[in-house]
């Protein structure tokens, strides 16, 4: 059965950081890229980065290129979005997704994990 779980959101002052996980199972990891979205009110969902199952490529979205890095640790089935210098816009649920090519649109995603709020705000 496959999953994706995330974990680490919460509730941040702008300026802070947080470290969201994704722990997978159920299919081959390393064969997968591991996206990461953002779904914030009133917006349509936003790939917002992306790492390759090797990670030999990883994809940042322009709100977020600077701030973010994706990463992953493939002993671990485990994909990591470190979030710095967070500002209020970057308040949403944020899911992870797996597919195999990370330029797959959205909705091409073929697992998703069930997300995490994260709340940027003074």
């Amino acid at each position: 059965q496959v999953q994706l779980v995330e974990s680490g959101g919460g509730v941040v002052q702008p300026g802070e950081s947080l470290r969201l996980s994704c722990v997978a199972s159920g299919f081959r990891f390393d064969h997968y890229g591991i996206g990461w979205f953002r779904q914030s009110p009133g917006k349509a969902r936003e790939k917002i980065a992306c790492v390759s199952g090797r990670d030999m490529y990883r994809f940042y979205g322009g709100s977020v290129n600077g701030r973010f890095t994706v990463s992953r640790d493939n002993a671990k089935n485990t994909a990591y979005l470190q979030m710095n210098s967070l500002k209020p816009e970057d308040t949403g649920v944020y899911y992870c997704a797996a597919d195999p090519h990370c330029e797959s649109y959205s909705d091409e995603f073929d697992y998703w994990g069930q997300g995490t709020q994260v709340t940027v705000s003074s």
